[in-house]
């Protein structure tokens, strides 16, 4: 009897954190689910009812030349922004494996725009670059501002790969007459290599779906989502959801794709 009574706020944990699993689950996929349907939507007007299945939104929104130009733009940035992210990440975790003064303070500067809401880091950037004296544009601020945004997260998944490599192995490569170059490039980059890939794709996902702090400092350029807003903002157009679902779907790939490399760099370690 005791044990039976023992066991009913058991059964009543275990209820409440099913309702709660499912609740969260669907608070989280129900808008992408949402959004998805709507795309195949056969109506001028976005939202419900859902009047048939068609995929001519998707056809519209690839055949729109600015969005292609936004989808372009959004890229290339994104890759050029990865590729200096991952290098200067790779460059400041290699310095991180050694003590040095004020070592706690440079980490902090780094980790700084984790911290700082994306408006606040938006407004500090655009006086920045006013005081600066630089046009707003694509290459110039908006780099800089994704490079800022990107280099913090690229810096926490490289640095854990090579804070726990194993010293003694490049201590052994340099008593056999390799130089430090040598070492680097023979024998820890191999190692950290899935690691820095992974890394490269997930500094990519965070630049291609960036806006706050991009909308203060873009000029007259646009990237995906400064495109997605500005038509949100000018005509609620039929393609939105189509152009929704082009952005999560690639955002979602290149992560997922990141995170089997970083799995697969963990596992080799």
């Amino acid at each position: 009897m005791s044990a039976g009574l023992a066991a009913r706020p058991y059964r009543a944990y275990k209820v409440l954190l099913v309702i709660y699993a499912v609740t969260f689950f669907v608070a989280l996929y129900a808008p992408l689910v949402t959004i998805a349907v709507l795309s195949f939507n056969d109506s001028s007007i976005t939202g419900f009812p859902f009047r048939g299945f068609t995929t001519r939104w998707y056809a519209s929104a690839l055949g729109n030349p600015q969005l292609l130009s936004a989808f372009l733009n959004s890229v290339l940035l994104g890759i050029v922004a990865a590729v200096m992210a991952t290098t200067l990440a790779l460059l400041l975790a290699m310095a991180f494996r050694r003590d040095f003064r004020m070592k706690g303070a440079v980490l902090n500067l780094i980790l700084a725009p984790i911290v700082v809401p994306g408006i606040v880091g938006g407004i500090i950037l655009l006086i920045f670059f006013g005081y600066l004296g630089m046009r707003p544009s694509l290459w110039s601020t908006v780099l800089v501002a994704h490079v800022n945004w990107v280099l913090p997260f690229a810096f926490l998944t490289l640095y854990p790969r090579l804070h726990g490599f194993d010293s003694s192995v490049e201590e052994a490569a340099m008593d056999l007459g390799a130089r430090r170059h040598q070492v680097f490039a023979y024998i820890v980059f191999p190692m950290i290599r899935p690691a820095v890939i992974a890394t490269m794709l997930f500094s990519f996902s965070l630049s291609f779906d960036e806006f706050i702090r991009t909308i203060f400092v873009i000029g007259f350029d646009r990237t995906m989502p400064i495109q997605f807003w500005t038509m949100i903002i000018e005509e609620l157009a039929p393609e939105l959801p189509a152009m929704a679902v082009m952005i999560i779907v690639i955002s979602s790939v290149t992560a997922l794709i990141g995170f089997a490399l970083m799995g697969k760099s963990t596992r080799r370690s």
